[in-house]
């Protein structure tokens, strides 16, 4: 402590699953890491409230970086809980359509994955009515590299590399401000005992909160500095038994994958995320989008009861661009992208982020090297 100062060699700021990938990548190359997370336990934010898909890398544009960090990240996630037992199924899942409209769509997603390394098969028909006699399809694409992850058990096993090698988490300790010059970050650290912490290192890996702590940043040019944008996905739990061993997705929607049926590793299904654009931080499920659900649900699958869905719980997506906007890519700004030596921002990490966690984590150190 030096003048009021806390002096740390390297802070990563979000206790989320990247935040926790990129301080044990940090830690285990030799940094002395700190994470600093606002909420009360680790993972709190987008990371406990997604779908828990391993995504194949199949819609991105080939040479964007989700494209290419989602298929790294894929191969590396499925070694990573096969190698430190964190509960995974590469339980695949079938794109369906569900018009001869939409067949069209199908082939151009099948081109994509295919020239992302998203191996992808298309079916016709009669073929999967066939192998999903319950669904009603006029085509399909099978997906063979999709699963799920326990995400919980995927962050206790990266902090526990975390602290193994050195580096710890220090909760309830929110970022108020920034000041970026002379070779070092300043922070003031909010929480029970506020502090300043000068650290040499600095990772924004802060999710929803990544761009709102780029407002009052001193020494960050206002050219980095981007706008964001909230879509809200909401979930609904199905009670009871169903007929799905793998995961089915309809044809994409503006904004996300439309409204798609996900398994947990206990066999539970679930239904979302939907999209709705929302000014603030809000995490209510209204029930009554469950008729909108279930209007969509019906279109594929029939048998759908409606009074077993039941509200689960929301997410939010952190957009660069709004509902007209189309795509956008991660943005991972090290020294090369803003011209200050040792940070790192990683803004609009929506999914395939936690795919692709390991890999965005390998991508933050190389950029700090």
């Amino acid at each position: 402590m030096e003048n009021g100062v806390l002096e740390v060699d390297t802070l990563v700021i979000g206790a989320g699953v990247v935040g926790l990938a990129v301080a044990r990548a940090l830690a285990q190359a030799g940094c002395e890491v700190i994470v600093l997370e606002a909420g009360d336990h680790f993972g709190e934010g987008i990371s406990s409230r997604n779908s828990e898909v391993i995504h194949a890398g199949i819609y991105y544009p080939e040479s964007s970086l989700k494209a290419r960090l989602c298929v790294e990240g894929r191969k590396q996630l499925y070694e990573y809980c096969e190698s430190h037992k964190v509960g995974y199924r590469k339980c695949g899942k079938w794109i369906i359509s569900t018009s001869e409209a939409q067949n069209k769509g199908l082939e151009g997603i099948q081109t994509q994955g295919i020239a992302n390394g998203a191996p992808l098969e298309l079916w016709d028909g009669p073929t999967l009515a066939r192998q999903l006699p319950y669904v009603r399809s006029s085509a399909g694409l099978w997906s063979p590299e999709t699963g799920i992850v326990d995400t919980h058990g995927l962050m206790l096993a990266l902090l526990g590399e975390l602290e193994d090698a050195g580096g710890s988490l220090v909760l309830r300790s929110p970022v108020e401000r920034i000041e970026s010059e002379g070779g070092a970050h300043v922070l003031w650290v909010g929480g029970a005992e506020p502090l300043r912490v000068k650290a040499r290192t600095l990772v924004n890996a802060a999710g929803l909160g990544a761009v709102p702590l780029t407002g009052s940043w001193k020494g960050l040019p206002d050219s980095q500095k981007p706008v964001q944008w909230f879509a809200r996905g909401v979930y609904f739990s199905y009670g009871g038994r169903h007929p799905f061993s793998n995961l089915i997705y309809p044809v994409p929607e503006p904004g996300g994958l439309g409204v798609h049926l996900t398994l947990d590793l206990a066999g539970q299904a679930r239904f979302g995320p939907d999209v709705e654009w929302i000014e603030r931080e809000d995490y209510g499920v209204d029930p009554e989008r469950v008729h909108s659900f279930v209007a969509g649900i019906r279109q594929w699958w029939p048998g759908i009861e409606p009074e077993r869905l039941q509200p689960a719980y929301a997410g939010i997506r952190p957009k660069l661009k709004n509902a007209e906007g189309g795509f956008f890519d991660f943005r991972i700004d090290g020294p090369q992208e803003h011209g200050i030596p040792g940070l790192v921002n990683l803004f609009g990490i929506e999914s395939p982020g936690l795919t692709s966690c390991l890999a965005i984590a390998g991508l933050v150190k190389d950029k700090l090297a």
